[in-house]
């Protein structure tokens, strides 16, 4: 059968139109996440536990002296912890499974300063062994030995560092998956040292060894994520308010800073020439104190509060690490756990109807069809709208086709490529033109903004400056009807 011209001629354009080369991403730019540390941006919102000696002697740092016949929860039970956490929202837990006074919450083979030599189980329990198995919940396990021990005769001495990393491989070794490391900047000063009672202190860039510390945790542990005050994985967020900066770069420039050295001011907004990925985890505690304290019984943080502070850290491209003082029972308290309900109900229903869904969005330019502008309405990280090279401000309206009231707006980039977004402002449609409501800087995994309330047909949102083409994968709106006010 003979082909007309016509024919011929639209088989030649098809085959030439599917022949055709995809349009490339665009370039990444700038020190980019691990697959680890995307893991760890998914996670958002985790526990921390304070629980130790500290907890039995009302202290908030021990001085390495204590007797372990101080350690005796009544009525310990991980799993009321781990089904608190996941109640409340949350993805995983860290504990302190070693704090300042050396006191070690595992029956460690390398010291007598341990839940072994409690009257807790008679000295056979183990509280990171009850607290691995809290897995079942589907929650993530992290640990926090400190870098200083101020019960141990050896501190400040060579032989020091190989307890400690004797103690990080019992702990990465022995208790399945642990999703991070934590490691914080209190190192040196008077204490205990084995009776010795003085006063050390060593150089805290050089005396750990913290390249090789900090490599033999991701030996044992491949999919770990390592903290401290400059990461190298994740960076502290220089506060205990749980806030960081409206601006907040996830690079850093990582090597201007050791555990407990660094200008901590700028671990609040990182660097937007940072060198290396290390996003901001943001730690606070529900009550004043980090351990326990009965007469901060009824000073748990309020409501307002805590959403405040939910605002300013996964609102500002940073994770939330709140702490949870578990109690003499081994309990997580009553209070708290109030609190953390009424936080996770208020966040519920403030996030609970994307008012999005059925809208359409329309992007002033659009790099090829990978990269439409109907990705960031689709509610998946990995599909993004992105411009041509060089194409930087630039703009997207979302049509809802109808007046809708809303007062959040959730962004989010695409960060495999990046954090790139360094300017962008809001409108809303208003009459015949748009009114402004928001001028910001940085996107990174996520940004939440609280706007005043408004109503409208069409959300435009403009980048105005950019390390590159914008990459954005989601954008959502809701509104929020049960919030307090904001601060």
């Amino acid at each position: 059968m003979k082909l007309h011209l016509l024919q011929l001629l639209l088989l030649a354009s098809f085959f030439c139109f599917s022949c055709a080369k995809e349009v490339p991403p665009p370039a990444p730019i700038g020190p980019l996440p691990s697959i680890q540390q995307l893991n760890w941006h998914e996670m958002e919102y985790y526990a921390f536990v304070h629980f130790n000696m500290n907890t039995f002697t009302d202290m908030e740092w021990g001085l390495g002296g204590e007797s372990p016949s101080l350690f005796n929860p009544t009525e310990l039970d991980t799993r009321q912890w781990a089904r608190v956490a996941k109640e409340a929202g949350m993805k995983g837990i860290i504990l302190t499974a070693k704090h300042h006074d050396g006191f070690s919450l595992w029956p460690s083979a390398y010291t007598e300063h341990s839940v072994k030599n409690s009257p807790w189980k008679n000295g056979k329990g183990d509280v990171i062994k009850e607290l691995a198995a809290c897995k079942e919940y589907g929650l993530k396990m992290g640990l926090y030995l400190s870098p200083w021990d101020r019960n141990h005769a050896d501190y400040g001495k060579p032989e020091y560092i190989t307890y400690y990393r004797n103690q990080m491989r019992e702990l990465l070794t022995n208790y399945g998956e642990v999703f991070e490391f934590w490691v914080d900047g209190a190192n040196g000063g008077d204490g205990y040292y084995g009776g010795a009672n003085e006063t050390r202190n060593v150089d805290r860039k050089t005396y750990y060894d913290w390249d090789n510390t900090f490599a033999l945790a991701k030996e044992l542990q491949p999919d770990i994520v390592v903290f401290s005050d400059g990461g190298p994985d994740v960076r502290w967020v220089g506060n205990e308010n749980g806030f960081a900066d409206a601006t907040n770069w996830a690079p850093l420039r990582r090597n201007e800073f050791a555990p407990g050295i660094g200008p901590y001011q700028q671990l609040t907004s990182g660097h937007e020439d940072g060198t290396h990925w290390v996003p901001a985890e943001c730690d606070v505690s529900i009550r004043p104190g980090w351990y326990y304290h009965e007469n901060q019984d009824d000073k748990v943080k309020s409501l307002s509060e805590l959403l405040d502070i939910y605002y300013k850290s996964v609102g500002r491209n940073g994770n939330l690490l709140l702490n949870l003082p578990v109690d003499r029972r081994g309990l997580v308290h009553e209070n708290d756990v109030k609190a953390l309900m009424e936080l996770r109900k208020t966040l519920d229903e403030t996030f609970a109807v994307n008012l999005t869904k059925g809208a359409k969005a329309v992007a002033s330019n659009i790099r090829g069809n990978d990269y439409l502008s109907s990705n960031i309405l689709d509610e998946y990280n990995d599909t993004y709208w992105a411009t041509a090279d060089e194409v930087i401000e630039s703009e997207l309206v979302i049509n809802f086709n109808k007046e809708t009231s809303f007062n959040r707006l959730v962004l989010q980039e695409y960060i495999p490529l990046g954090q790139r977004i360094k300017a962008f402002k809001v409108e809303v449609m208003d009459g015949d033109g748009y009114k402004e409501i928001a001028n910001e800087t940085t996107i990174g995994y996520k940004r939440i903004l609280r706007l005043p309330q408004v109503t409208t047909s069409q959300l435009k949102i403009t980048f105005t400056d950019a390390k590159g083409s914008p990459t954005i994968s989601n954008v959502e709106v809701y509104l929020a009807t049960s919030e307090p006010s904001a601060e």
